[in-house]
């Protein structure tokens, strides 16, 4: 189990371009408490994370550990839209 802290930054734009906002929470959907219509790259900071397809984590995921993710496109998720996330605090191996 992971007990550390948790920071994430999201962009709207690749290359960390457009609007950009600093996470440290689960998120249910991007548009209503960002103001964001789309999410295309990321840094992380801190922890583990997931990002969902749909608003209130539903779709299609993806998995996010400790790095700069320049472009969601390149890395396979084109036509995805990516509209909320949430911490992953519990594992079980």
């Amino acid at each position: 189990m992971y007990r550390g802290s948790y920071r994430m930054r999201i962009y709207e734009r690749e290359n960390f371009g457009g609007m950009m906002h600093e996470c440290m929470d689960d998120c249910d959907n991007f548009i209503d408490r960002y103001r964001m219509s789309d999410c295309m790259s990321c840094h992380v900071m801190d922890g583990h994370w997931l990002m969902y397809e749909q608003p209130h984590y539903r779709g299609r995921m993806m998995y996010l550990r400790p790095g700069e993710y320049r472009s969601f496109r390149e890395m396979g998720y084109g036509g995805m839209r990516f509209m909320s996330m949430r911490r992953i605090v519990d594992s079980w191996y």
